[in-house]
């Protein structure tokens, strides 16, 4: 009698799990947005390649997560994706011929299409 309500609950938890995606996911699908994307990303004075900047704000990323806890998509643009820690300047998204946009407007666009929005 318990297996079968352990088993539906199982499922019923991973349902739960699977229908909103949580800030940590939502974040690791903007990266590969972002590395699919073709875009340069510059950041410090330098451009530097889509998959490049996945790269770095992947660090960024779990240097956020070792001293803190994701608690949106949202949060981890404002603090790890907008800008260097370094120079203090922010970071921007050209993709083709279009105008340098800031990677917060950039990412936050993105996030708003992953949401369906």
């Amino acid at each position: 009698m318990i297996r079968p309500a352990l088993a539906a609950f199982a499922l019923f938890a991973a349902g739960a799990l699977t229908a909103a995606p949580g800030p940590r996911q939502e974040v690791d699908a903007l990266l590969e947005r972002l590395a699919q994307s073709g875009c340069r990303f510059h950041r410090n004075g330098e451009w530097h390649g889509a998959q490049k900047a996945r790269e770095h704000l992947a660090d960024k990323l779990a240097y956020l997560e070792r001293w803190s806890t994701l608690e949106s998509a949202e949060q981890f643009i404002e603090k790890a994706a907008s800008g260097s820690s370094v120079s203090g300047k922010p970071y921007l998204v050209q993709c083709g011929e279009s105008e340098p946009v800031p990677s917060a407007e950039w990412l936050r666009a993105q996030l708003k299409a992953l949401r369906g929005r």
